[in-house]
């Protein structure tokens, strides 16, 4: 059975999205069909302004609808810290936990030398002019903990370190409601590692 084209193309514009493959692709189109069309054009809407209406700030990198930021303008966060981020969506789920009040500076990825991703393709260099003077005392390293992660955080930290500019790392360790018995080796040594007074 042919397919109409406009079906068609927006299955494959579908498929271009990360973590959507065909079928899925195919599900979400044809749910499409099959909404109001006012919900379909209040999509459409939504990623044209999207596009339209989001910056990439030019201080931390984040994205936000003005340059600079809501965080990187604000009078009420401690300029004295600098949390350094692979992506976007770590700034957002630092904030949900209200329990950092510092600035950000997202890297847009981390260093990969299998998919040839190296300091260059990241924004490090913009990271080192926000270092200079005496008002940021701490860089908390914040990439994720895998190979990737660890190696980025590797070179912020050699980078950084001549800066005598207080380093840290995100502790890492047991996720609320898991079990002892289940988590794998680096995760209970780093859980001991990193313990705290109770």
């Amino acid at each position: 059975m042919n397919v109409p084209k406009s079906v068609a193309d927006l299955i494959a514009e579908f498929e271009k999205l990360p973590g959507v493959g065909p079928k899925s692709a195919q599900r979400l189109t044809y749910y499409l069909l099959h909404v109001p069309k006012e919900d379909v054009l209040a999509f459409a809407e939504a990623l044209r302004q999207l596009k339209e209406k989001t910056v990439i700030c030019s201080t931390c990198w984040n994205i936000a609808e003005a340059d600079p930021c809501e965080i990187c303008s604000s009078s009420t966060r401690d300029r004295s810290t600098i949390c350094v981020v692979e992506e976007p969506l770590d700034v957002l789920a630092l904030e949900k936990t209200r329990s950092y009040n510092g600035l950000y500076h997202v890297l847009h990825g981390s260093i990969a030398p299998m998919a040839n991703i190296g300091p260059d393709e990241l924004h490090i260099k913009e990271l080192l002019p926000r270092l200079k003077g005496d008002e940021v005392k701490e860089i908390i390293l914040a990439t994720n903990p895998t190979m990737e992660g660890e190696a980025t955080a590797m070179y912020l930290q050699k980078l950084i370190q001549p800066l005598s500019i207080k380093i840290t790392r995100i502790a890492r360790g047991l996720p609320v409601g898991g079990d002892l018995e289940y988590a794998d080796e680096v995760t209970l040594s780093r859980a001991i590692e990193g313990r705290r007074e109770y």
